[in-house]
């Protein structure tokens, strides 16, 4: 007879509510152990997207180009090309392809919707075979799912054609016919990407980080690995002062304002004071802006000024504070010699390209003037009081961690901070020294209580994560920002590496990185983002150890405008590299889809199942649970509710 300790008793007693009886728990070990016989659910991953939110949208419509063979394969000597496309564009933008239908009459449009929602269903028959049919029915529309059911199954049951057509008819006869193909096109963009995965940094330089998230939080199956700048967003949403100028520093020099007035709700009157009232007879050369907008030019200049002076004094104030950080060559402010317009770095002295420094007290440099406090706090105010904000970076707390496992792959945004040697680094967190996979572990529940308790210690440690030398997201010695703005020395604005990004290329650094985090060292794969790969000089985003890839393809336009998206299906493993979209209004009218070009990195003697997944871990256990359930009824350990 089975024997149960007090313990387990209480987490079989838990799960009792949850199957109260032995057939219950029968009945769902059978459908688990069904379940890890199926292929394997197919996951893309992208990272670096920086705002590109029309990209992006059509990078998940199109399924990272694996849609257009799918519809080649399943209508291939059925359809013609133009035929083939307008349902492809039906898919990727049906309200927007169904607008440019014209029909001579009311007949017409019915077969049309008829015969579209026949080819889209069909399509579904074929994505179904990769899913149990609970996961099936629970991406149908809730007030459709017997309508889906009836037309993806009917076919096998035999059901005539007349069925269909009286399934259809009503929704047609009250004018909801886009309705119903917008969400036949969504449940087929959501089988076709089982998880959605952002390996970091979702906005500055691209327009709109408030779009990206969105779109990304109406995916149904999305995890996130953070990246430096959702660091510095997630601290700025949370109050950070040093994080929110830098922020809005990374808005202006990009022209990006619309992501914060119209995005967050965020305005900008205060810095448009400071800069009229401060800088108001300032050139400010060094500081002109990227890009075009409504503001003038030179008042946007102007406002980047202000915020990076705030910048630069709120972050020697920051670094003054934390001498763990280690970072007090840093605090740069001090290092200038007004008198003589110069600033001493590392034991050689530099011209100032701008000498206009109003609002520097140089006797306590990094001291913020009156209207610097006064302009910072009301911005801040704004930042916390923004409701759509704080949805979003609560979304990207909630859903983000500092990496992730998916089957043979090890996901995080940068580097495992390293020394020359390929030794983990320490850094100190809470009086503790912490490398590798701790450190990562770690990082995980700072950002948990700074969104949970807003401790001043974690708000640091956030802006630490944006751009300091041990900082797993950033990855370099440091962040040159002052140095680009005031020194024509370009050997100034040099930000060296850490060693990781050239050990990667070793396969016994990358067996030692992935046995750290749990990964099979021999089949295991890094994945980074982070460090743009140059593809116009013909680097490879796969490393010469083949254990590690990039992904970050410079998939904003200021970076290169491509990008990559790593496809883990059951077959294979593959990358597919991006290029320019125009715009859905080109996608529809002249078929400017993007068709990635794929490379195949691994592919596998057999179809992988569930089984073989860390999801198959996870479904493993729920079994072994359920066994233990059903030994307890079973025994009288625990008694069945009838």
């Amino acid at each position: 007879m089975p024997q149960f300790d007090a313990q387990t008793l209480i987490f079989l007693r838990a799960l009792r509510d949850q199957f109260p009886t032995a057939e219950a728990a029968l009945a769902a070990i059978a459908g688990l152990r069904a379940t890890l016989t199926l292929p394997k659910g197919t996951i893309h991953v992208v990272s670096d997207v920086h705002g590109e939110y029309v990209k992006l949208k059509h990078i998940i419509n199109n399924a990272s180009g694996s849609l257009r063979p799918l519809v080649d394969q399943t209508f291939a000597g059925r359809l013609g090309e133009a035929e083939k496309l307008e349902l492809l564009n039906l898919i990727y933008y049906p309200r927007e392809t169904f607008m440019q239908q014209t029909f001579a009459d009311a007949a017409a449009r019915r077969d049309f919707v008829r015969r579209v929602c026949g080819l889209e269903f069909e399509i579904l028959r074929v994505l179904s075979r990769r899913y149990d049919i609970a996961t099936m029915e629970a991406v149908f529309p809730a007030s459709f799912r017997a309508a889906f059911r009836e037309l993806l199954y009917g076919v096998y049951l035999e059901r005539s054609t007349a069925y269909f057509d009286a399934l259809l008819e009503p929704i047609m006869e009250h004018g909801r016919e886009l309705d119903f193909l917008r969400l036949t096109a969504r449940v087929i963009r959501n089988l076709l990407i089982s998880e959605l995965i952002v390996a970091g940094d979702f906005g500055d330089r691209g327009p709109r980080i408030d779009r990206v998230i969105d779109i990304v939080m109406h995916q149904p199956n999305v995890a996130i690995t953070w990246g430096n700048h959702d660091a510095s967003w997630l601290g700025a949403c949370l109050g950070s002062e040093a994080c929110i100028a830098t922020v809005l520093r990374f808005s202006l020099r990009y022209r990006r304002l619309s992501q914060l007035e119209e995005g967050y709700g965020i305005p900008l009157a205060p810095l448009e004071r400071l800069a009229r009232d401060v800088y108001g007879d300032d050139p400010a050369t060094q500081f002109a802006c990227k890009g075009v907008g409504l503001r003038e030019p030179l008042q946007m200049a102007r406002m980047q000024k202000a915020i990076a002076i705030i910048q630069f004094k709120l972050e020697g104030q920051l670094i003054a504070r934390n001498p763990q950080f280690r970072l007090a060559h840093r605090n740069l402010l001090p290092l200038i010699d007004p008198k003589a317009g110069t600033i001493a770095l590392e034991g050689k002295t530099h011209p100032l390209l701008d000498t206009h420094l109003p609002t520097i007290d140089w006797a306590n440099p990094n001291a913020l003037s009156p209207e610097e406090a006064a302009c910072i706090e009301r911005l801040r105010r704004s930042f916390l009081q923004s409701p759509v904000l704080w949805q979003q970076m609560r979304f990207l707390a909630q859903k983000g961690t500092m990496w992730l496992r998916r089957d043979e792959n090890l996901i995080f945004h940068a580097c495992v901070p390293v020394d020359a040697q390929g030794e983990f680094l320490p850094m100190e967190i809470d009086g503790r020294e912490l490398r590798g996979r701790a450190l990562f572990d770690e990082l995980n529940l700072v950002v948990q209580r700074a969104v949970r308790t807003n401790d001043p210690q974690c708000l640091d440690l956030l802006w630490y994560l944006w751009g300091s030398p041990l900082s797993p997201l950033f990855g370099k010695d440091k962040m040159t920002t002052l140095e680009g703005y005031f020194i024509a020395d370009k050997h100034t604005h040099h930000e060296t590496k850490n060693p990781y990004f050239e050990l990667i290329h070793e396969p016994w650094f990358c067996r030692n990185v992935l046995a750290e985090f749990g990964c099979d060292p021999e089949r295991g794969l890094i994945v980074n983002g982070h460090v743009p790969v140059k593809i116009a000089q013909g680097e490879s985003p796969l490393k010469r150890s083949g254990q590690a890839v990039t992904i970050d393809g410079a998939f904003s336009e200021a970076y290169g405008d491509k990008g990559y998206t790593l496809v883990l299906d059951a077959e294979r493993t593959s990358l597919a590299l991006h290029h320019h979209f125009e715009s859905v209004s080109d996608a529809i009218h002249d078929g400017a889809d993007i068709i990635p070009s794929i490379e195949h990195i691994r592919t596998y003697p057999q179809p992988r199942t569930v089984a073989d997944t860390e999801s198959g871990e996870r479904l493993r256990n729920e079994i072994a649970a359920l066994e233990k359930l059903i030994a307890a009824y079973e025994s009288n350990a625990i008694h069945e509710f009838s």
